[in-house]
């Protein structure tokens, strides 16, 4: 299956409609479009364990994960 890269200021600007405070870092790991490094900062994590906050990152990429966009490792925290 042949799969479009997704470039990351798509990325971005789905965690942002999500976090509209977030603070956030996309990095391209393997200059691929499909390989990317996401660190979000955002109030929204407060309290909350890693996975849930890992969980709420996916789900603001609406199923794009495994998809358009194949591997992403999350660094997530509050401010």
């Amino acid at each position: 299956m042949f799969r479009m890269p997704m470039p990351a200021a798509d990325i971005e600007a789905m965690i942002k409609d999500s976090f509209p405070d977030a603070k956030i870092e996309i990095r391209d790991l393997a200059g691929d479009g499909d390989h990317y490094s996401a660190t979000v900062i955002s109030e929204a994590f407060r309290g909350k364990s890693r996975v849930q906050q890992h969980q709420m990152v996916y789900a603001a990429l609406k199923g794009k994960m495994g998809g358009m966009l194949h591997a992403l490792a999350l660094s997530t925290s509050a401010p």
